[in-house]
């Protein structure tokens, strides 16, 4: 394959690119903005600790529960309600008592109190939360009582991984810096098509493979480039920098493949942008719901940016090494192939 050739195609696409003010603004001022919004969100978390409780026939547990300070708590009239709020991640964590706690007190029982936590509550709160069940108990009693406590976590289990906000922000942002690319290299494309750039370059010597060739380096260099910035100014990489970086890379394979399959959808410039946001808007839900774990529903982890949002948060927030999310990338890679081969031979098909 000839190298100065395609290298002269993506210097004539990088001038393109540059040319087209909108999508080279938006990827500056994004690139931007997103990096600033990192830095001015809080470093730390909010103290006060949000209790759910279900305590049926206990309303002194309730009353002292609701007025100890730093404790934001509710009382749920049934069980499920209780778990869905913690399912939901309203409240990090929940105090389930038994319904005839005060009987089996009576008769010199140890009640089973049950506390359920969200996936992501701290590792700390679960010592604080028996401590005060404990207190708690002695206060509506008034005797000296101990409990067997049983804890349930819902949702993936990532307790001892409190992560500030802007932290659980770092996927969200990364996946719309690199999204951004897939209208950029699509209407790249489809400018060219609409000026019959693409017919004009084939009676050259140029193969479709070259066109194609640098269309893929320049798709994959321009959201690898931009996400790896903001990685670093963030200190996204951290933690385990190369396999993060093996990461982005992947992630940009496949930004660059879905960026294809939109050109090869769209006839025009204007079913770009309509194709463009179709995909943009379906790529980012699993990076919605990646900040909150748990939050996620099972079917939106079977989107591609799944296993994106996935890699990048679980290496940059949880430590995880490349043994742990080497799956991800084998799935994003084939997702990546999978886009690049339909949409390379539909466009291949137009351009004959």
């Amino acid at each position: 394959m000839n190298a100065h050739l395609i290298m002269t195609l993506i210097k004539k696409d990088l001038t393109l690119f540059t040319r087209n003010r909108f999508y080279f603004i938006i990827t500056i001022v994004g690139l931007v903005m997103y990096i600033l919004m990192y830095f001015v969100m809080p470093k730390t978390m909010d103290e006060t600790l949000k209790l759910g409780i279900y305590a049926p026939g206990m309303p002194s547990f309730e009353n002292s529960l609701v007025s100890d300070r730093g404790i934001e708590a509710k009382s749920f009239t049934t069980l499920e309600e209780l778990r869905e709020a913690v399912m939901q991640n309203e409240y990090p964590a929940a105090i389930a008592l038994p319904e005839d706690m005060l009987t089996q007190l009576a008769t010199g029982q140890k009640p089973v109190v049950t506390v359920y936590f969200a996936a992501s509550a701290p590792e700390e709160m679960k010592g604080a939360i028996t401590a005060l069940v404990n207190q708690l108990a002695y206060l509506a009693t008034g005797q000296a009582i101990l409990l067997e406590m049983q804890s349930e976590v819902l949702g993936p289990d990532l307790i001892g991984a409190q992560i500030p906000w802007r932290d659980r922000f770092i996927p969200m942002m990364a996946i719309l810096i690199m999204g951004t690319e897939i209208l950029s290299l699509a209407s790249l494309i489809s400018t060219e098509v609409e000026q019959n750039t693409v017919r004009a370059l084939l009676v050259t010597p140029l193969k479709l493979r070259h066109l194609f060739t640098a269309k893929a380096i320049l798709g994959i260099g321009l959201a690898f480039i931009q996400v790896l910035l903001f990685m670093i100014v963030v200190g996204g990489l951290s933690q385990e920098p190369l396999t993060m970086i093996l990461g982005l890379f992947i992630g940009s394979v496949l930004i660059t493949g879905l960026g294809f399959l939109v050109a090869s959808l769209a006839r025009d410039m204007m079913g770009v942008t309509t194709w463009g946001m179709i995909v943009t808007i379906i790529f980012f839900i699993p990076a919605l719901g990646g900040m909150i774990p748990g939050m996620l529903s099972g079917w939106a982890k079977v989107l591609p940016s799944y296993h994106l949002t996935d890699a990048i948060s679980r290496l940059s927030n949880y430590g995880a090494s490349f043994h742990d999310i080497s799956g991800h990338f084998l799935i994003m890679l084939g997702w990546s192939a999978a886009f690049a081969v339909i949409g390379i031979m539909t466009l291949g098909r137009r351009y004959r």
